[in-house]
C-alpha cells in the first residue's frame, strides 16, 4: 500500500510538472497574454487530469512571478513586458559571471569532476535533441556552480532568481540550434575553469547568458510570427 501511495504521488508530480512546463511555455512566448485567467477546472480538462497537480501546477507558476492570484479574478497570467524580461536576464548575467570566477577558485576537486561529469553526459542529450532533458541538466550545472562558490548566501540568490526567469530560459533553448550553441558556451566555460582563469570563466559565463537573452528573443519574435 506504502509503495501504491509513493507512487500515485510521483505520478502527480511528473504531471504537475508537464502542466506547469506546458504553461511556461506558452506565457514566455505570449500565446497566453497578461490578464488572461487560468481555470482550474479548465485546465484539468485540457490536460485530462484532476485539479490536484493543476493547483501545484499554478503555485509553482506563481512562485516563479508568471501567474498572480487575484481576489475574485482567480488565477491571471502576470504582466512580464520584454524590456523587464531583459533587464532580468542582464541581472542574472552578472549574478552568473560571478558565481563562475568565484567557483573556479574555490571548487573542490569533486566538485570539479561532477561538472565534467554532468558536462560530458549533455553530449547525448544534444544529440537527442532531448530539449525537456537538456532543460534539466542545464539547471544541473548552473546550480552545481553556484554551490562550488561555497557561499551560501549568493548560492541562495542565484537560484532565487533563477527561479524567477527559469520559463524564460527555457523557452530559449527552443530557438533553431540552440542547444548546440548552449553546449558549445558551456564547454569554453569548462576550458576556462580547467585553466583555473576565474576571469575568464566570468567574461564566457557573462556571454552565455546574454546569448541566451538574444535566443529568448528571436524564439518570442517567431513564435509571434506563426
Amino acid at each position: 500500500m506504502t509503495n501504491e501511495l509513493e507512487d500515485a504521488a510521483d505520478d502527480r508530480e511528473l504531471l504537475s510538472d508537464r502542466i506547469r512546463n506546458a504553461l511556461a511555455d506558452e506565457i514566455a512566448t505570449g500565446r497566453l497574454e497578461a490578464g488572461a485567467a487560468l481555470d482550474e477546472q479548465q485546465l484539468a480538462d485540457r490536460f485530462g487530469a484532476s485539479r490536484t497537480p493543476v493547483r501545484e501546477a499554478l503555485r509553482q507558476l506563481a512562485v516563479s512571478g508568471l501567474v498572480e492570484v487575484r481576489p475574485r479574478r482567480g488565477v491571471v497570467v502576470a504582466r512580464m513586458t520584454p524590456e523587464r524580461i531583459m533587464e532580468m536576464f542582464e541581472t542574472v548575467a552578472e549574478i552568473e559571471a560571478m558565481c563562475v570566477r568565484l567557483a573556479t577558485y574555490r571548487m573542490t576537486p569533486l566538485e570539479r569532476s561532477h561538472l565534467i561529469e554532468l558536462h560530458d553526459a549533455s553530449a547525448t542529450i544534444v544529440k537527442k535533441g532531448d530539449f525537456d532533458a537538456y532543460d534539466a541538466f542545464n539547471r544541473a550545472f548552473h546550480e552545481a556552480i553556484y554551490h562550488a562558490t561555497h557561499n551560501s548566501f549568493l548560492a541562495e540568490q542565484a537560484i532565487a532568481i533563477r527561479n524567477r526567469l527559469t520559463a524564460f530560459r527555457r523557452a530559449q533553448l527552443q530557438q533553431d540550434e540552440r542547444l548546440d550553441r548552449s553546449r558549445a558556451e558551456h564547454d569554453a566555460i569548462m576550458q576556462a575553469i580547467a585553466e583555473g582563469d576565474g576571469e575568464m570563466a566570468s567574461r564566457r559565463m557573462r556571454a552565455h547568458m546574454l546569448n541566451a537573452a538574444t535566443a529568448l528573443r528571436r524564439f518570442i519574435e517567431a513564435s509571434k510570427a506563426d
